[in-house]
């Protein structure tokens, strides 16, 4: 198969689950224009340095990720959207190799589709870290602490959102207190959730 990158083969070989499943969409997508990398551990495909789509497995699931897909048409309503707070990728999930057969032409049109989402320079609208609810466990630390509120601020936008999911994402008001003490030394610092 051309375009195989043999950085990215261990994924596949060493795959335990999913195994038949993730070398007919790694046949599939090497048969498009796109190049085979390896980002974040798992197989990236690219067209001309931009990232386009991603293979990955979960527990229940193997799944291809297309980064931009909130702006792919899904003309045929096979596109998931991981969470409510995924606001660029989705995703196509597979559980048998059938599944990918019987989806292939779909899925080499979504390629296409993409490929083109891309050459065309359509960006992605993000929601702003200001339109984002502030929890009231990390409201009530903002405004104790000028220091903290300018540190947080002074994050960029996409820190300052991966902070806010985080914090609100329990349903339990101490596991979010929790969390905001957790990182208030962090944001301080000028770091963001996953930096070190």
């Amino acid at each position: 198969m051309s375009g195989m990158n043999p950085k990215v083969d261990f994924y596949f070989s060493e795959a335990e689950k999913w195994r038949d499943e993730l070398a007919k969409l790694r046949t599939i997508v090497l048969d498009s224009p796109l190049t085979e990398e390896l980002k974040w551990g798992v197989p990236c495909y690219t067209f001309q340095k931009s990232n386009i789509l991603l293979i990955h497995v979960f527990k229940e699931y193997c799944a291809l990720l297309f980064v931009k897909g909130a702006l792919l048409k899904d003309t045929y309503g096979v596109l998931i959207q991981q969470t409510e707070n995924v606001q660029a990728a989705r995703q196509v999930r597979f559980t048998n190799v059938q599944e990918i057969v019987e989806l292939e032409p779909t899925l080499k049109a979504y390629i296409n589709e993409a490929i083109q989402v891309e050459v065309s320079g359509l960006k992605v609208n993000y929601k702003k870290a200001e339109e984002f609810s502030i929890p009231d466990e990390f409201l009530s630390k903002l405004e104790d602490n000028p220091d903290l509120e300018t540190a947080f601020y002074a994050l960029t936008p996409g820190r300052q959102r991966a902070y806010l999911l985080y914090f609100s994402a329990p349903k339990q008001s101490k596991t979010r207190e929790a969390r905001v003490e957790k990182f208030l030394l962090q944001i301080l610092s000028g770091k963001g959730l996953n930096d070190r």
